[in-house]
């Protein structure tokens, strides 16, 4: 099990040379306030002097230390390969310096505090880069622990006012990592009550299965206390237990005392002040216990990391065919592009495409959904008398008749209005075309394959060879839409077997009333003329009878018998006719007063009233014309409907599905233009590069997580 950690670091190498945090590896992360002694716990496990001190934030980047305990025959090993062997007992290598050897732990303070300046600045800022350090040696465990910026609370110096949060959510990055163990340090002078670092840890990790509390300063406390109720647990619980140890102090630190000669004293002081408690307890304890958590932990992680890394590898693969090799044959290339994309926005118009959405509505079922919805319904809402008054009705059919009263409906006047109606047509049926034009627009971007979008330029000339196809076929669709509308409006067949059945019908129905009113004239008539004959067959037996004869001049008079009545009715259907009374002699004396106050004669004739009541004759005349109109422009409307589709599909559709392929090659298959289209964009390569490293990182991956034996996890 001791091999397992020294693969993990082995992992934390590979990624962190591509910079991804992809995969989380098991790792120890160091977490307490300032001044808390987390430097000088690292210190202690190191056993040497290398990290940066002073007063304030020190600590402003990540630091992940890998310790690799090495065995004075194993130098040349862990040297690594074509590198000669190290004299040294101890060594550590930076990442950012690749193969640099430190021998000089002085000098390796001074590089972290470089790194730190150069990435985070001087103002006393932070950066989430980390800088990762290896330290070789025979007198370390195998260890791997992040060592992050102590938490504060108020801004100094020239740090930015929102440090705290920064530093907050940092650190929360690091220790919500699942396969982290949350090493917690709190000083012993304060109130473990109040520690930052628990309280952090609680947050990520309620249930303190992965937390480990460090109890620093042990012989800083006030005299006249101790630690043992916060060592044993009996004040705040946690799983992982809790390790008190003893620092140097800063006079030790400056005086350079030797780590080893602290650690001796750190024993005598825990032998002394706690007996009992001394052998878990102290800085060779603490190591022991993190290399033992570590490795544990690992070993749970590992096989959930081998799943990881095999399902990153195949992710990886696929997005690396996605972008393509690197262009060789041009020409080749440009005319597999082409090609491609004129059979993926084909498919896409038939249906056959290989990936159909399944969110919305594309392609050929777009503009079949147009065709029998959008289309339809706007045709099917058209009201066939809509914008059409009775007065308008009443007025084209007096219009149409001329100077005579018409016996029958003028047919002029219907085929004036029923045109009127079968122009509102139009606008819908261009509205179609508009709108298939726009889908088969948008399908080009539903066939912008990753291939195409490797190289801007050429998806930039064949989206616009593709706009410029379909605008030219609007012009002769929309002409043949309009002679579709133009062709109804020329001849309006009333021999039409459908109309011809509906004008029977009405004919019918309009006969049947006239029979109906005729018939009750009929026999108000014979009422009368019995009545007539009554009265005088009783004034002839009178008469004869002897009686008096004077009355018959009475009788003329008030019945004045049939005649008189036909008289009187003529002379008053004559005046009508001529405006009003019979009109004067010419030269009288009422002539010549009308034209001398300038009368005119004949007034202006009054358009009809909107709200005036029909007779009935008008209301036949209006229901028939409605009746008829209604039922051609049905007749109309369903040849519209049919014809307009039939002609978008031919003259738009289909015209650019068999020719789009032919047409993008005689645009874009030319030499000058082959050189300027398949210039790849600086993005598509950098995600070539970068995905090539990836997949090289994770292969390495799996090929040390492969080298490890079954033996290994238990």
């Amino acid at each position: 099990m001791e091999a397992l950690i020294p693969v993990i670091n082995k992992l934390q190498d590979v990624f962190n040379t591509i910079g991804s945090d992809a995969v989380q590896l098991p790792q120890i992360v160091v977490v307490g306030t300032q001044s808390s002694g987390k430097s000088s716990v690292l210190e202690n496990l190191v056993g040497r002097d290398f990290l940066p001190r002073g007063s304030g934030i020190v600590t402003r980047r990540p630091l992940v230390l890998q310790m690799i305990h090495v065995d004075p025959e194993d130098k040349k090993h862990a040297a690594g390969e074509g590198e000669a062997e190290i004299e040294a007992d101890e060594w550590g290598k930076f990442l950012h310096t690749k193969n640099k050897i430190y021998t000089d732990f002085d000098e390796i303070r001074h590089e972290i505090e470089n790194e730190t300046e150069r990435m985070a600045g001087t103002n006393k800022g932070i950066s989430p880069d980390p800088i990762n350090l290896r330290v070789y040696s025979n007198k370390v465990l195998n260890l791997t622990l992040v060592d992050l910026p102590g938490l504060t609370k108020v801004a100094v110096g020239d740090q930015p006012e929102d440090i705290e949060i920064q530093i907050r959510n940092l650190v929360v990055e690091y220790i919500r990592n699942p396969n982290s163990i949350i090493l917690a340090v709190t000083a012993a002078n304060t109130d473990m009550a109040t520690s930052e670092a628990l309280k952090l840890a609680r947050q990520v990790d309620p249930d303190g299965r992965r937390t480990l509390a460090v109890f620093t300063k042990l012989d800083l406390m006030d005299a006249g206390t101790d630690a043992v109720d916060i060592l044993c647990g009996r004040v705040i619980p946690v799983k992982l237990g809790i390790i008190g140890v003893v620092n140097r102090s800063q006079m030790d630190i400056n005086n350079k005392k030797d780590i080893s000669e602290a650690i001796k004293d750190e024993c005598s002081f825990l032998q002394r002040k706690y007996p009992a408690l001394a052998n878990r307890n102290g800085t060779p304890y603490l190591a022991k216990t993190l290399n033992r958590l570590l490795m544990h932990h690992i070993r749970d992680c590992l096989p959930d990391l081998k799943t990881r890394v095999n399902v990153m590898t195949s992710q990886t693969q696929q997005m690396l065919a996605s972008f393509g090799e690197p262009v060789e044959d041009k020409s080749q290339t440009l005319l597999q592009i082409i090609t491609k994309f004129a059979s993926d926005y084909c498919a896409t118009i038939e249906g056959t495409a290989k990936n159909i959405a399944t969110s919305e509505l594309c392609g050929g079922a777009r503009i079949c959904y147009i065709f029998h919805e959008t289309f339809g319904r706007t045709l099917d809402g058209i009201d066939p008398l809509g914008g059409l008054r009775t007065i308008d009705i009443l007025t084209a059919i007096r219009n149409a008749t001329g100077p005579r009263p018409a016996l029958f409906v003028p047919e002029v006047s219907f085929e004036l209005l029923v045109k009127r109606q079968i122009r509102r047509l139009e606008e819908p049926s261009i509205r179609c075309i508009e709108l298939v034009h726009e889908e088969m627009q948008r399908i080009i971007q539903h066939c912008g394959t990753q291939e195409l979008l490797r190289f801007p330029k050429l998806h930039e000339k064949v989206t616009e060879s593709v706009t410029h196809l379909l605008r030219t076929r609007l012009a002769p669709t929309n002409t043949m839409v309009e002679n579709i509308v133009g062709i109804e409006l020329a001849y309006i067949n009333t021999k039409h077997p459908d109309f011809a059945d509906a004008a029977h019908i009405n004919a019918m129905v309009m006969e049947e009333k006239d029979s109906r009113r005729s018939n009750k004239h009929m026999v108000d008539n014979k009422d009368l003329s019995d009545k007539l004959s009554k009265v005088a067959l009783h004034n002839s037996t009178e008469t004869l009878n002897g009686k008096d004869s004077s009355w018959m001049p009475s009788f003329s008079l008030k019945a004045g018998g049939k005649s008189a009545t036909l008289q009187a009715s003529h002379k008053a259907s004559v005046g009508d006719s001529l405006g009003g009374d019979t009109p004067p002699v010419a030269g009288s004396p009422k002539v010549e007063k009308k034209e001398s106050q300038g009368i005119n004669l004949l007034p202006d004739v009054p358009d009809l009233p909107a709200s005036r009541k029909l007779s009935p004759k008008e209301q036949r005349d209006v229901d028939v014309i409605k009746k008829l109109i209604f039922n051609y422009f049905l007749i109309v409307r369903k040849n519209i409907q049919d014809s307009v589709p039939k002609a978008i599909m031919h003259f738009l559709v289909n015209h650019v599905r068999d020719n789009l392929q032919s047409y993008l090659v005689g645009r874009l298959y030319k030499q000058e233009e082959i050189n300027t289209v398949l210039n790849e964009s600086e993005h598509m390569a950098q995600r070539r590069k970068e995905a090539q490293e990836m997949l090289h990182a994770l292969q390495q991956a799996g090929h040390v997580i492969g080298e490890i034996r079954e033996t290994h996890l238990w």
